[in-house]
């Protein structure tokens, strides 16, 4: 497949809600860089993010997501816009199901359409004195237009280190099913490590951090990324 593709190949899945909230609210997220599992979305530059979404009191929800994107020179792509819908259940006091489809959207250059996809995706969360603990699963059966199944599985843990103050470690690894059509840096998949540090400000939410991947390329080495980002409820 052409590098043009297997650079656009990064965009963002991970950026979907894991929760629902009822009624109509809007988060704008202002970060260093914009990656992808690990892998820069933005040239290693900075990003400026914002969702908007409405959460029923059943659990079902609908949303679309937006980020500025630079797949690098000869690609003028600046533009992911994705749609979302599913449903969130709380199945005990401890057990959480989320569920749903996306579909994602590029835009900026002539063919930049040619690589919208679906993609349906399942969160399993478990909450003890110990934690949030998460089991996510994605998959796509067209990846990038590409007739190829594609799908990520994440394990992660949240715990906290102080009151507002949180520690998440996670790591995922995404598989192509169709090396031929689809390869991450010539193999069929890679995985990535991911420590973050969370706290709130005076309403804005700040996150710091530090991740790597298994790949080798300027885009997926080992980075820090800061973000600061604020929630608005209508």
């Amino acid at each position: 497949m052409n590098t043009t593709i297997k650079r656009i190949a990064f965009a963002g899945l991970l950026a979907l809600p894991s929760t629902a909230m009822a009624g109509l609210s809007s988060t704008v997220n202002l970060t260093s860089d914009y990656t992808f599992n690990g892998v820069s979305q933005t040239d290693n530059g900075p990003a400026l993010q914002a969702s908007l979404d409405y959460g029923f009191d059943s659990g079902w929800y609908v949303g679309s997501w937006a980020s500025n994107v630079d797949f690098g020179s000869g690609d003028d792509t600046w533009l992911e816009l994705d749609f979302y819908g599913g449903k969130y259940f709380e199945l005990t006091d401890r057990f959480s199901l989320d569920a749903g489809i996306a579909y994602y959207t590029y835009h900026g250059d002539s063919y930049s359409d040619e690589y919208k996809y679906p993609e349906a995706y399942t969160k399993f969360g478990y909450g003890s004195s110990l934690g949030q603990t998460e089991l996510n699963f994605w998959y796509s059966w067209d990846y990038f237009g590409l007739d190829a199944g594609h799908y990520i599985m994440m394990a992660a843990h949240t715990f906290t280190v102080a009151e507002g103050h949180d520690i998440r470690v996670s790591f995922d690894r995404s598989t192509s099913q169709d090396e031929d059509k689809w390869s991450w840096n010539g193999k069929d998949a890679y995985n990535h490590y991911r420590v973050e540090y969370m706290t709130s400000w005076k309403g804005f939410d700040f996150n710091l951090a530090a991740e790597d991947t298994s790949m080798d390329t300027d885009s997926s080495d080992t980075r820090a990324v800061l973000s600061v980002s604020r929630t608005f409820e209508f």
